[in-house]
């Protein structure tokens, strides 16, 4: 059955002011299995307009940061109690294996609101060395009204990760889902309500970037953009934000390098480096898709790298057995489909994979692909596909894996297997990227900020770093001078 879903907005659901819907279609069928209320610019004004009165007037600026953690903590625990369903709900709206939401995404979205509810109370000022006749400190304040605008390929999770310490701080929010994965979005703020988040605290308007997007970034009562997704789509956010000289935080695009010395564990990293480009089908903005692996073990990895990947378990995302799900919808298939023809082109050589796979019920299916004989100058190796495709590299030494690493415009992750403490130290540094794995990949943790440089963007999230980007700093000078 399909279900119908409207704006969320001051507390109340409500349909769009045009009154029109889109399909919300489940990639792991290809059918629609929900209807969506479709946001214009006037229904996000009514939404900045909600957020305001909350940040300015309502119960939330008067609550003690003690209560608003409780009541952060509050709604951790309703998730909790309703992680199966928002675990279902996400599979079905973005095809993420079932067995990686329950055991992934869904704890690691609810830990991520446990820890900032922890630091709800913690947010402070600081004292400054002043002369006797005067006292200098500072004030963390919250920044008011912030646009979120999230992606499709981890909605709950990476909507958390902007909402749960903008609410922490004590913002408002107003939520912009992608347009392919509004529901489990729209479920999650169902029990935010439920546990008595004031109205107008947290508003949602599903809709296309192009209208609802653009009138979130690009509005003045808007305090701060904090965006998730690509870095062509991050620059313009940053054009329509700079029309008002908001501050934005991008977490943008990445081709990660994912390295492999002749000294790892070749068991673990052959592993764990599948795991880094063919979980969450690819579409992930850290993807281990650029594989260097030195020369000396090149053989020996590959033939166990095909035949892990070879044994991956591609079906419906509902299904438990499943370790790799569909692509997000049938546009990104043809975008995928279009970088294999141009690596092929180019001269790599497609060792597995490099085809859809055909599904009865009709879903996005790709097969994990493998490409060798790749250079770092070939478009796939350059060019974020953003799905199951890794592009394999060799490499000699230290010097010439550093090299090749870097020689890239993004630079969001990197993730080195050896088993030298010495080396690992001196790739780590050597790296340009925001989070540098060694002997795993693409783990995160709540407490520790992840972000990028170059074209990847700037800010952090997660960790106490993320609170700086939700808060600004007030300086109060105090004159105690008799006269």
């Amino acid at each position: 059955m399909v279900k119908k879903y409207q704006l969320f907005i001051d507390g109340k659901w409500v349909d769009a002011i045009s009154g029109k819907t889109f399909e919300s279609v489940n990639p792991g069928s290809g059918e629609v299995h929900a209807i969506v209320a479709e946001a214009g610019a006037d229904d996000v004004n009514r939404a900045v307009r909600a957020a305001r009165k909350a940040f300015e007037s309502g119960p939330w600026t008067k609550m003690t940061p003690s209560d608003r953690g409780r009541l952060l903590y509050k709604a951790a625990q309703k998730m909790w109690e309703k992680a199966d369903f928002l675990a279902e709900v996400e599979s079905q709206d973005n095809g993420l294996p079932i067995s990686d939401t329950k055991s992934i995404a869904i704890p690691a979205t609810i830990d991520v609101l446990e820890f900032y509810a922890g630091l709800a109370n913690k947010v402070q000022g600081e004292t400054l060395a002043s002369p006797n006749n005067r006292f200098n400190y500072t004030l963390r304040e919250p920044l008011g009204v912030i646009g979120a605008i999230v992606p499709w390929n981890f909605p709950l999770m990476l909507t958390m990760w902007k909402l749960a310490p903008a609410l922490a701080a004590g913002n408002t929010i107003v939520i912009k889902p992608a347009e392919q994965t509004p529901v489990s979005i729209l479920e999650l703020v169902k029990l935010f309500q439920e546990v008595g988040i004031p109205d107008g605290v947290i508003n949602v308007v599903t809709g296309f970037g192009e209208t609802a997007g653009q009138a979130l970034a690009s509005h003045p009562d808007v305090d701060k953009i904090a965006f998730t997704g690509s870095t062509k789509t991050g620059q313009l956010i940053m054009q329509a934000a700079s029309k008002n000289l908001k501050p934005v935080s991008l977490e943008l695009g990445g081709k990660s390098p994912n390295i492999v010395f002749d000294d790892a564990s070749l068991e673990k990293a052959v592993n764990m480096s599948a795991f880094g480009i063919y979980f969450a089908q690819g579409q992930v903005c850290a993807a281990g898709s650029r594989l260097f692996v030195q020369e000396s073990i090149y053989e020996k990895f590959m033939d166990l790298f095909i035949k892990k990947a070879n044994s991956i378990r591609v079906g419906n995302p509902l299904d438990q057995s499943t370790e790799m799900g569909p692509q997000i919808s049938e546009e990104h298939l043809k975008k995928i489909e279009h970088y294999v023809a141009v690596g092929l082109d180019e001269g790599a050589r497609l060792t597995i994979g490099g085809k859809r796979l055909n599904k009865e019920a009709n879903g996005y299916y790709f097969t994990p692909t493998v490409f060798e004989n790749v250079t770092n100058d070939m478009t796939i190796a350059r060019e974020e596909i953003f799905g199951p495709v890794v592009s394999v590299i060799k490499f000699k030494d230290e010097e010439d894996a550093l090299i090749k690493a870097n020689d890239t415009i993004y630079g969001l992750a990197a993730g080195i297997w050896t088993n030298n403490l010495k080396r690992a130290h001196r790739m780590a540094r050597g790296l340009k990227a925001g989070t540098v794995w060694v002997n795993t990949y693409s783990l995160l943790d709540s407490a520790a900020p992840f972000g990028g440089t170059k074209q990847s963007g700037f800010g952090r999230e997660l960790g106490v770093q993320a609170m700086e980007m939700y808060t600004q700093t007030k300086h109060v000078w105090i004159d105690l001078n008799e006269n």
